[in-house]
């Protein structure tokens, strides 16, 4: 079993890798997000893995889901790096612009994707997709891949109004996404047992928000005094490393409060130990940049296993396929005018104000970690949100990051690669 493990993984980083240089020598100027993606449906079921050799590509959905542990991992330390985009300085200047347009971009989706959903069910019939469907896929509709994002703003190291604009709407529509699925779910819940149940709507997201906060930020603060103990950055990392971990373990608590429940969002932990760790920490900055070249891989792996959980059997469902064609471009739809809307009303530079939208369009994680949960649903309700929040999620991280680094290009805020910089090689050649 381990050794089938250590090669899965070793086989999934390796593709992901290689299929990023046969995409440059092919002249397909990808982001290698999109490469990772498409190297894990190679090597997914619908892939090398109708071979059937153990270890060698995936042969199912759970032999993916058997090292989901990774995936866990990943998003902890993505989660972690964007909480450091949260810096007080900045937010003195883009704070009150990132608050308001991410909770209305993310707001706006959702109800965009709820009105024409529910339009849907009326056409379709109750038969084909339940009120409850379009209500908790509306709410899906809200969240946005921050890995995604934050991994094509290092690759080519963009900067500008945008970017930094960009880095906390993404880390804060998790935030509000959670909680407009937390309410909507509990609405499908309610009307489904014929009972609103005050509790699953209100209580448990409002205390789940707030006790992942108080967590997170707790933690931060222990992370930045325990630190200063320490007088390598060598050191420091490892225990930074050691408290991300920690952070990800104690994300999974559940803790019964009467009718009630304190449960904790891993995203929003360890987003909130990196904002306090990063803006209490005289170390944090180094921290930060020797943590990204450490978890380089570890993110590699996490996006080709993305791709190899996307199941491409959604596209054999034809309503599927009709439902998930109005969830991707209503979504899409509310997404880039909720975000243009709203920053217009900020007085944004107008790159922002004409690009954010589509940089918004990623989306992966968090929308899955949505569907698990809706998952106790049941029946055919839960098969629906699932199979079309796979058939948008295959969609939008396919292309999105591919729309998310050209919207970056056209702002200005990816540096072009010197031609000498490109050929260096050749051009050394030459010179011998």
């Amino acid at each position: 079993m381990e050794m089938k493990i250590f090669l899965s993984v070793s086989i999934a980083l390796f593709a992901g890798l290689m299929l990023t240089r046969v995409f440059k020598k092919l002249g397909f100027n990808f982001p290698d997000v999109t490469a990772f993606l498409i190297a894990g449906l190679i090597i997914g079921p619908y892939g090398i893995g109708q071979i059937g050799l153990s270890g060698v590509g995936f042969s199912s959905y759970a032999d993916v889901q058997s090292i989901s542990i990774i995936n866990e991992t990943a998003l902890g330390f993505i989660a972690f790096s964007i909480g450091s985009e949260f810096l007080l300085e900045e937010l003195k200047h883009t704070g009150k612009a990132a608050t308001i347009i991410g909770i209305f971009q993310s707001v706006t989706a959702s109800l965009v994707v709820d009105v024409v959903l529910i339009a849907l069910h009326f056409i379709l019939g109750e038969e084909v997709m339940s009120l409850r469907v379009a209500i908790v896929l509306g709410a899906i509709a809200s969240a946005t891949a921050p890995a995604a994002t934050l991994m094509v703003v290092r690759q080519y190291k963009a900067d500008g109004p945008l970017t930094r604009l960009l880095l906390p709407i993404v880390a804060l529509d998790d935030a509000v996404g959670l909680v407009v699925f937390s309410v909507s779910y509990g609405i499908a819940q309610a009307m489904k047992v014929g009972n609103l149940d005050v509790i699953s709507v209100i209580v448990n997201p409002v205390l789940e928000i707030i006790f992942s906060l108080l967590l997170g930020g707790g933690l931060g603060l222990l992370l930045s005094r325990i630190e200063k103990l320490f007088y390598s950055n060598s050191n420091r990392l490892s225990m930074t490393i050691s408290f991300v971990l920690m952070t990800i373990a104690l994300s999974y608590l559940r803790i019964p409060v009467g009718p009630a429940e304190i449960s904790f969002s891993t995203l929003l932990v360890c987003m909130m130990l990196g904002t306090v760790f990063c803006n209490t920490s005289e170390y944090s900055a180094d921290i930060m940049k020797r943590a990204e070249k450490w978890t380089a891989p570890l993110n590699a792996t996490f996006f080709v296993l993305s791709g190899a959980a996307l199941e491409l059997s959604v596209f054999g469902q034809p309503v599927y396929v009709l439902i998930g064609i109005a969830y991707i471009l209503t979504r899409s739809f509310g997404k880039y005018m909720g975000a243009r809307l709203s920053s217009q009303a900020m007085k944004c530079p107008q790159n922002v104000v004409k690009y954010l939208g589509i940089t918004l369009l990623p989306q992966a994680g968090v929308a899955l970690g949505m569907v698990n949960q809706a998952a106790a649903l049941g029946g055919q309700d839960a098969s629906i949100i699932r199979n079309v929040t796979l058939f948008g999620v295959l969609i939008y991280e396919l292309v999105g990051p591919l729309f998310t680094r050209n919207a970056l290009r056209d702002a200005g805020e990816i540096a072009p690669i010197p031609e000498q910089k490109k050929d260096r090689g050749r051009f050394q050649t030459s010179a011998r």
